[in-house]
């Protein structure tokens, strides 16, 4: 008698790297994100990878700015849940100090990242990791894609040049 299969799921996708606390790797990590997420079908320009590029750029900013700790790293996870609709956006730290939300100051040419996040996200926190630091994180709208010409992408098994060769 044959043994029954039983379907696996389908493999949860995710996007995990480390990057070093500098201005240079907050910059990897954004470019490095939102590559991903043109693999996961989020063309550039749309609302939704625009959003979770600014929110990967923001908190990568504020892990170099504000949570460098010297000789550590720091890691971002991209984590679209399907069935939820969203995609969850993390970056962690080893510096123990939390970020707040304050109001912007008009004048000042710094301090709107959060209120930026907090106008992005449907949900956003701070939690303690495993050692020391923290993890700062945001959910995202993450809906699912409808086949169209425009969103194609590398779906269709062919990647093109920006001259169409």
């Amino acid at each position: 008698m044959p043994a029954l299969r039983s379907q696996s799921p389908a493999p949860a996708r995710m996007f995990v790297q480390r990057f070093s606390a500098t201005r240079r790797g907050a910059r990897l990590a954004r470019l490095l994100a939102a590559l991903q997420l043109v693999e996961w079908g989020r063309a550039r320009g749309t609302d939704h990878h625009d959003a979770v590029t600014l929110v990967v750029a923001e908190f990568a900013a504020n892990a170099v700015l504000h949570g460098r700790v010297p000789g550590r790293d720091f890691a971002l996870l991209l984590r679209p849940d399907e069935e939820r609709g969203s995609i969850r956006v993390e970056v962690s730290d080893t510096h123990p100090a939390r970020p707040a939300l304050l109001a912007p100051v008009a004048v000042a040419d710094h301090g709107r990242g959060l209120v930026l996040v907090e106008a992005l996200a449907t949900r956003w926190g701070v939690r303690d990791r495993v050692g020391p630091g923290k993890t700062v994180w945001a959910e995202l709208p993450w809906p699912e894609l409808r086949p169209s010409a425009g969103n194609r992408g590398p779906r269709d098994g062919i990647r093109r040049s920006r001259h169409g060769i």
